[in-house]
């Protein structure tokens, strides 16, 4: 929690001027970053893209970092903080929004009745573990997460801190849930800032997680894994994807952040999501294929890149087939 005043002080802005902000600005105060849909009144926001200034008008954030450009569509009631690069000083205030790695000043870990820990596995305060759990000899739990029932963590599974995971689910060897995704600022001169990833991942009840593979936290909010989903040996989720109930992702597809895929999609091995895409239910995609556009249409097979229906693309294969034997 921090005050205007001093997010101001982080940021280098002026204050002893009221034209800049109020005294009863400078006093409110913050609790979070968040996005502009998702801010409340004690959360601060950003627009460092013109794509999301209509959205400005609608948000209930208590504070937006903009531009010089942008200041004027701030609503009366929220504040205005102009800065000369709004998501490279996203960057800056992102760091002291950060929780600690871990929290020894927070509850000895709860366990539940029925729950085989391994010596050899590390619990951190805060972490809550349901009955009958199996955590086997290098899995590493962090502070503050939540393991429902019947959870099973294999040796080496990595869960980091605020990290939710629902009943009956099964992540298998060297798995890591909720490390940070790749966000980083980047400035005139080419210089590259952290984003500290401020969210968490929740995965819900009957999920099944191969080896190797690695779910990103948000930066705000939550990554989410919805029930009955099954994940493959080495698979990339980004921060903040969402993924619908009975997906099905085979090994070493990957999703960039910010994308969201209906339930029971497939995406085939080797396959890739770019990021902020939505893809409807029931869409099936081949391996390797290579999906750049929104799918809005349910319950169609695709292949290729350049992604096309998965018929075309088996005449097309045909056809230079021929050719290259002609």
């Amino acid at each position: 929690m921090m005050k205007i005043s001093k997010i101001a002080k982080i940021l280098k802005i002026e204050l002893n001027s009221l034209t800049i902000f109020s005294e009863d600005e400078k006093a409110l105060e913050i609790n979070a970053m968040n996005t502009l849909k998702d801010a409340k009144k004690d959360e601060i926001s950003f627009v460092s893209n013109s794509k999301y200034i209509k959205d400005i008008k609608n948000t209930d954030a208590g504070a937006i970092l903009v531009d010089e450009n942008t200041k004027k569509y701030v609503p009366d009631g929220c504040i205005a903080i102009v800065v000369q690069n709004p998501y490279w000083e996203v960057a800056t205030l992102s760091k002291h929004f950060s929780s600690p790695i871990e929290d020894d000043n927070i509850i000895t870990p709860r366990v539940g009745e029925g729950t085989k820990i391994s010596k050899k596995a590390e619990i951190a305060s805060g972490a809550v573990i349901g009955e009958n759990c199996t955590i086997l000899a290098g899995a590493y739990v962090g502070s503050n997460v939540t393991l429902g029932d019947n959870v099973t963590l294999y040796p080496n599974v990595v869960i980091y801190r605020d990290c939710v995971i629902g009943n009956n689910c099964r992540i298998h060897a060297n798995t890591t849930i909720g490390s940070d995704g790749f966000g980083f600022a980047t400035n005139k001169l080419g210089e590259h800032k952290k984003i500290y990833q401020n969210g968490n991942v929740v995965i819900e009840d009957d999920v099944e997680i191969g080896s190797s593979t690695t779910v990103d936290r948000a930066v705000f909010g939550s990554t989410l894994i919805k029930k009955g989903v099954r994940i493959d040996n080495l698979v990339q989720i980004a921060h903040n994807c969402k993924v619908g109930e009975y997906s099905v992702l085979v090994a070493q597809m990957g999703m960039a952040g910010s994308t969201t895929i209906g339930r029971n999609v497939v995406m085939g091995a080797q396959s890739g999501v770019a990021g902020h895409l939505e893809i409807a239910p029931f869409t099936t995609f081949a391996a390797r294929s290579g999906v750049t556009k929104t799918i809005k249409e349910s319950g169609k097979i695709f292949a290729g890149f350049p992604l096309m229906e998965h018929r075309a693309w088996l005449k097309l294969q045909s056809k230079i087939a021929k050719l290259l034997k002609a």
